[in-house]
């Protein structure tokens, strides 16, 4: 079954004035489209055609460095596996912010959730370059993490849950260079910390 572009799950205009309905449109409609299409154009007639989405990334993860297609399909299937990943990250102004053991958690590793917010923006404003920013749950510990262009935590033991992506498309069309300025506004009004608190139960 080919790798399908996700619906975002709100409406374009749903995380204005964060982020503008012209910037999703584009970042889904053109960017994420482009990277599905690419990456089903070059799993044609291979036999990782069938497989799920991680699968795939996390096969061609390991065939990139020897295998010129593989590494065209990575950089593909793991852009599409990432926006996936990342449009769920989001959700419109007004969630709630994390309780139970997922707060217990953040509070043992970063020491409020406050802290946790700005290590998450200081980790993301640094990424040098195209990349993403990432909790993650790193064996029983969360940590902030950083992976350049479409590298994810799914080629490693870490089990990621939630992302920030920090490639220009997707704020410059509002904030031009103030990626601070982006981070600033996504991190404080549209993380979806259900989304997270899900992944950190393992659901």
């Amino acid at each position: 079954m080919p790798i399908e572009l996700p619906a975002l799950g709100y409406a374009f205009d749903a995380l204005e004035p964060h982020i503008s309905s012209t910037t999703l449109k584009t970042h889904h409609g053109k960017h994420h489209k482009a990277y599905v299409e690419k990456a089903n154009k070059l799993l044609e007639g291979t036999p990782l055609a069938g497989a799920t989405l991680v699968d795939i990334v996390r096969e061609a993860a390991q065939r990139k460095a020897s295998d010129e297609k593989m590494a065209k399909l990575y950089n593909n299937a793991g852009q599409a596996w990432n926006h996936a990943f990342y449009w769920r990250s989001l959700r419109p102004p007004g969630g709630a912010k994390p309780s139970g053991a997922f707060a217990d958690a953040i509070r043992s590793a970063f020491g409020s959730q406050d802290k946790l917010e700005e290590q998450l923006k200081t980790a993301a404003t640094e990424q040098f370059g195209s990349g993403w920013a990432w909790l993650v749950l790193d064996g029983t510990t969360l940590r902030v993490v950083t992976t350049g262009n479409a590298d994810s935590p799914l080629i490693t033991s870490q089990r990621p849950l939630l992302t920030l992506d920090v490639w220009e498309h997707a704020y410059y069309l509002d904030y031009q260079e103030r990626r601070p300025e982006h981070l600033g506004a996504a991190i404080g009004n549209l993380i979806n910390w259900d989304f997270a608190a899900q992944n950190f139960a393992g659901r």
